[in-house]
């Protein structure tokens, strides 16, 4: 099995993961906000001069592709483009939501039958979700999703999974009795590790030089509330 470099930046949390045949060979992440352009540089570069001195060559570069946080994703995408270049290995990439699934999957063991909506909060009251099934089949795509108390009520004939930084403002809206909260779930570049080597597996690599994060919406920048003139 493949030696791949896993990076994780689409929220306030910035991890990087080694791994080879499955399994964890280095890991490093930040939780402190967002210190992705700080960290993220010195987490590979230690990875990668460990992963030498085990000579260990790295196969390919996987990156969670969103969506999430904009600069996030800009930050974690350019860097692991660059990596793809100097290192002359392929590109992969996982989308957030469905790593955080199998991540929950894999932590939690939820009920079989149930569903799982990983969300990542897109400000106000909008939220980027998706829904799988414990299979980890997708049964709703991706989606940018205003929330309110109809929200999801067609998919709430099971019971429903809802986590991720986007879940907690949703618990007043969201009453449903299907409806499972799970705080303090967090995108983490070791939960690609399996998703990235079946893609790997399948020679499933991204266009290096085109390709761009899913975003799922532009990018709106704030207007500064004191304005200098």
């Amino acid at each position: 099995m493949p030696v791949i470099l896993h990076i994780e930046t689409s929220t306030n949390v910035c991890s990087v993961t080694l791994s080879e045949n499955g399994k964890i060979l280095f890991e490093k992440i930040d939780v402190q906000g967002q210190n992705h352009s700080k960290v993220l540089g010195i987490f590979a570069k230690d990875i990668l001069n460990n992963a030498k001195n085990d000579n260990k060559t790295i196969d390919a570069i996987a990156i969670s592709c969103g969506p999430g946080s904009y600069t996030g994703l800009r930050i974690g995408v350019s860097f692991a483009k660059g990596l793809c270049y100097g290192l002359n290995v392929p590109l992969i990439a996982i989308n957030t939501l469905k790593l955080m699934a199998y991540g929950f999957l894999v932590e939690e063991n939820p009920e079989k039958g149930s569903l799982l909506c990983p969300m990542i909060d897109a400000r106000r009251m909008e939220v980027y979700s998706a829904f799988f099934n414990t299979n980890l089949e997708e049964i709703r795509p991706t989606s940018a999703d205003i929330i309110d108390e109809s929200s999801y009520l067609d998919l709430l004939q099971k019971r429903v999974y809802f986590f991720g930084n986007g879940s907690e403002k949703c618990k007043t809206q969201i009453t449903h009795p299907n409806a499972y909260f799970v705080s303090e779930k967090t995108p983490l570049s070791k939960y690609m590790i399996s998703l990235a080597e079946k893609d790997f597996e399948k020679y499933n690599f991204k266009d290096t030089a085109y390709f761009e994060p899913f975003y799922l919406k532009e990018f709106i920048a704030s207007t500064p509330k004191n304005k200098v003139f």
